[in-house]
């Protein structure tokens, strides 16, 4: 594939997703995406939201010299978009290096032969056991980093902390007809929880509680932001979403807590679909940023030293200072968030594996849209 055409492809992806500065869309590129005028390239597609990811771009820039394409943008629909145009391009590839906020298209993407082998010895050095088993690709394909999870939010106005509910059955009961919200579970983090538990519960208690929930009135959102929207606006008193999205809320003052949901299983064993009983629950599930590089990509080096960077604890330090405060895998840095934002421990972080749950997603699918009608 000629430099000439991967810059058109580029130049096109940026104004149909919006993910690109104008450098970057004009810049021009030969064989193998770099310029003899500006050096090295590098392209990046991801999912992360735009102050995040230009925040890590800019300093993996200029600590390497290293002009990053930056291709992506965060709304779960455009998300599924990236990944189809990866597999679209398997056979004659435009990105380097593939970045999401959460793991479960990632894996899906690896099943599917997108990316490739790779082992970060500057970022392995930082785990003397190796890099957390929970957090990386069981083919060596991805890594895990920098951490959200899952959570319940509440109005604070009108509700206390003692009394919002710690499990997904309480949710269901009448108390809470018409008070709970969350994401249309079809894309993004939501269809990875309801994965999850068709994983762990199984696919007709799945569908028993989403029947539940629906027949209690369930409020269906664009997006987890949306959930923490209708919060503060007094529209619902409860909705499933994210923790970033609660910081978020809560710089902006508006009145929203969150709690962690509760482990029902007994001692410290993993979370499997033979220790989690149908409808208990087994913590909040953790949601890494995820990375991995592209199969046959036009800039292996370049993707190479992307990919120390995002797996880096200067990336993660980033990561966990922005708005997101997403947690990072070293203990010592995560050790400072939770002194500073104590709220932003996961406890308890459900023992999950995440490739086995990106399994269950198909079947995720469709148990909602034959619930909700989606």
């Amino acid at each position: 594939m000629s430099g000439r055409f991967l810059g058109r492809s580029v130049l096109v992806a940026c104004v149909v997703l919006g993910g690109c500065s104008k450098e970057q869309a004009s810049a021009p590129a030969t064989e193998g995406g770099s310029s003899d005028e500006t050096g090295r390239r590098v392209v990046l597609y991801t999912s992360a939201d735009p102050d995040v990811r230009r925040a890590v771009v800019d300093a993996f820039e200029k600590r390497t010299g290293i002009e990053v394409l930056d291709v992506g943008d965060t709304e779960a629909t455009k998300t599924v978009g990236l990944a189809r145009r990866l597999l679209d391009e398997r056979e004659s590839p435009r990105a380097d290096v593939w970045w999401s906020n959460e793991p479960f298209y990632t894996i899906r993407l690896a099943k599917q032969g997108v990316f490739e082998p790779y082992r970060s010895e500057t970022s392995e050095a930082d785990f003397p056991g190796g890099w957390p088993a929970s957090a990386r690709g069981s083919d060596g394909t991805w890594y895990g980093f920098a951490a959200r999870a899952r959570v319940i939010a509440y109005d604070t106005r009108k509700l206390d902390r003692a009394e919002v509910p710690r499990t997904l059955r309480d949710l269901a009961e009448p108390r809470w007809t018409g008070k709970v919200g969350m994401a249309r579970p079809i894309f993004g983090t939501t269809v990875g929880h309801m994965a999850t538990l068709v994983s762990l519960w199984g696919e007709e208690p799945t569908r028993q509680w989403l029947e539940s929930m629906e027949a209690n009135g369930l409020r269906l959102y664009d997006g987890n932001s949306s959930v923490v929207r209708a919060i503060a606006d007094g529209e619902i008193e409860l909705g499933l979403t994210d923790t970033d999205d609660v910081w978020v809320a809560q710089r902006e003052g508006w009145p929203v807590g969150l709690v962690y949901e509760t482990r029902e299983i007994e001692g410290s064993v993993p979370a499997t679909s033979e220790s989690v009983w149908p409808l208990a629950s087994f913590g909040a599930i953790v949601i890494p940023n995820t990375a991995a590089k592209v199969a046959g990509g036009p800039n292996s080096a370049e993707a190479e030293a992307l990919l120390d960077f995002l797996t880096s604890e200067a990336c993660e330090r980033l990561l966990m200072t922005s708005d997101a405060r997403n947690v990072p895998l070293r203990p010592e840095a995560a050790g400072e968030l939770f002194e500073r934002y104590p709220e932003t421990r996961i406890d308890p972080p459900a023992d999950i594996d995440l490739e086995e749950a990106a399994e269950s997603i198909d079947t995720a699918r469709r148990l909602v849209e034959d619930v909700f009608g989606l």
